[in-house]
């Protein structure tokens, strides 16, 4: 729901969580400030679990603080543990303690309940979350106590007041099919009535369910043909199948007025995610969960929230629950095996990664992202054999497949198959003409090999014209004008490759040595002492110490490589 984020991010923001103000100073002078400082720091770092535990530590101490209360609620959905922060949240209530964060925790119970009256009552003022949130949940609440009528016209209130008229269509749509009405349905989502919606999966699937429903499996094709192509995942693929069969496509995308409910708050955390923070968005995400369990969008995207806080255990045990028969299992487990990865189990995520592949090994998602894990620990024969599994799965060449030639060209090189690797960077520069991570990986390594110099160089001007900040191709430049004897032009490149990245040791090493070749041994030694003291590799170390010992010179006469002079000579 692309098109809708900047009015939803606007609405949501100016009701960020924000506890009273005297949250900060009850417990302390309950003599509690370990605890709270503990929670307070926890809570700093997204740890929701341990947050939970210190809040409630404190708040046994202090069981009317409001602001204890309010930032247990939050470390309780955080934590996806819904119905540990209902009673919390009720008691704020009955203290007249109104916040954001409970009336969203109460309202969510009720509807959980099928309190749909009571709902309806207390919007929009002791339960009101947001006039977004609000307009939607009163509709489908109104449709739960079978006041269709009703509903339909909260729906487009909902509309009008908000001003994001095409995300309360789009739930007008879904309430209209769940209700059976197919036509009119239809007419929203085609954009016959209010102009049409925008195109996402979700939207999709709900589109083509409503099409077959009406007898139209052709334009349920054409409406997946003309938004993902050929690139279908396993649910699209499926779907396609069912289609181009004949057969009807039941209404599962909304099965119930709590799954409708649910995507009320999926949809906006989908709008807030990359907009506003993520323990703001991943709330809304974890009631979607609550409302609707089998909601695997909102599983997925709360998993992927935790992982963007570095709550790794968390966010693995989210993944989790993906169940292995689902369609979108495959991309929990390619989340789950990042998230161990970046926990630092790399034999957990890499063993994930190829169970996967025994299961799901047709998608070459999967043997891609296996090839990527593999090539991260060096594990090139293993690599480079997930990216021959995925390659064959082409069918036909298309240009977003330069990135597995070029993953595989990389790990041809570093397995020391220069043939095959130099065959993968131009098939990646056929699907992709001048993409400029190819054209400086393949010119740099002429460069090394000492080959291909004019080529090489033309190579990396073109990825320089492309990426100019880039201090690696920037870098590149440089060297490849060192490597062909022209001191000058390689000192100016590399000079600005050094301000893009001070700290590299490689960008740092090859400054000095530019210097070194025009006479400036000075800045050349100052150099190489900057490398040494941003920790290069230990062989190029090595080298480096040699170079301060006896100058570049001798180190070069040493290797058996041509003298400097010689080479700027032949510039």
């Amino acid at each position: 729901m692309s098109l809708f984020r900047p009015a939803i991010l606007s609405l949501a923001l100016s009701l960020t969580l924000v506890p009273p103000a005297t949250a900060a100073d009850a417990p302390l002078s309950n003599g509690l400030a370990g605890a709270y400082l503990a929670a307070r720091h926890a809570s700093y770092y997204s740890d929701y679990r341990a947050a939970s535990d210190y809040y409630s530590r404190t708040l046994a101490r202090d069981p009317g603080n409001p602001g204890l209360q309010e930032n247990l609620v939050m470390a309780f959905v955080g934590l996806g543990d819904v119905d540990s922060a209902v009673p919390i949240a009720q008691k704020m209530r009955e203290q007249k303690t109104f916040s954001q964060m409970s009336n969203m925790v109460v309202m969510v119970d009720m509807l959980a309940n099928e309190r749909y009256g009571e709902v309806v009552k207390g919007l929009p003022e002791d339960l009101s979350v947001g006039p977004l949130v609000d307009g939607l949940v009163a509709a489908w609440s109104l449709l739960g106590e079978g006041e269709a009528e009703a509903a339909m016209a909260a729906f487009d209130a909902a509309s009008e007041n908000t001003g994001l008229s095409g995300f309360a269509m789009y739930h007008k749509a879904l309430a209209l099919a769940f209700a059976g009405d197919f036509e009119a349905a239809e007419k929203i989502f085609s954009g016959e009535e209010n102009g049409p919606l925008p195109l996402t999966r979700r939207s999709a699937m709900a589109h083509a369910q409503v099409l077959s429903q009406l007898g139209r499996h052709d334009a349920a094709l054409e409406l997946i043909e003309m938004g993902w192509g050929n690139d279908l995942d396993p649910g699209l693929e499926d779907l396609v199948t069912r289609l181009e069969a004949g057969e009807t496509i039941p209404f599962t995308q909304v099965r119930g007025i709590r799954d409708g409910l649910a995507e009320v708050f999926y949809t906006v955390a989908g709008a807030l995610e990359g907009e506003a923070a993520d323990a703001y968005t991943l709330l809304y995400a974890r009631v979607a969960e609550y409302l609707n369990p089998d909601h695997v969008d909102a599983i997925l995207l709360s998993a992927n929230l935790l992982e963007a806080q570095d709550r790794f255990e968390l966010a693995t045990e989210t993944y989790n629950r993906v169940p292995r028969d689902h369609a979108g299992f495959h991309v929990a487990e390619i989340g789950r095996a990042d998230a161990l990865h970046k926990s630092g189990r790399t034999d957990a995520a890499i063993e994930v990664l190829q169970q996967l592949a025994e299961t799901h090994g047709n998608l070459p998602i999967v043997q891609v992202t296996l090839g990527d894990m593999l090539r991260g620990e060096e594990r090139y024969d293993e690599a480079g054999a997930a990216y021959d599994a995925a390659i064959a799965l082409f069918d036909e060449d298309e240009p977003g497949q330069w990135i597995v030639y070029y993953a595989r060209g990389i790990t041809n090189e570093r397995g020391k198959r220069w043939q095959e690797a130099e065959a993968d960077f131009r098939k990646a520069l056929d699907l992709n003409p001048g993409q400029p991570q190819v054209l400086n990986y393949l010119g740099y390594s002429f460069l090394e090999m000492d080959t291909n110099l004019d080529e090489a160089l033309d190579m990396i001007q073109q990825a320089v014209a492309a990426q100019p900040g880039s201090g690696y191709i920037t870098d590149s430049l440089g060297w490849a004008y060192y490597r062909m004897g022209q001191y000058d032009e390689a000192v100016i490149e590399l000079e600005r490759a050094a301000e893009l990245m001070a700290t590299d040791p490689v960008v740092n090493d090859h400054l000095g040595d530019a210097y070194w070749a025009v006479g400036r041994r000075i800045e050349a030694e100052f150099q190489w002492h900057r490398a040494l003291s941003f920790g290069p590799e230990p062989e190029e170390a090595e080298r480096i110490r040699r170079k301060l010992d006896v100058g570049l010179d001798a180190v070069l006469a040493d290797e058996g490589a041509e003298p400097l002079a010689v080479a700027n000579d032949g510039g």
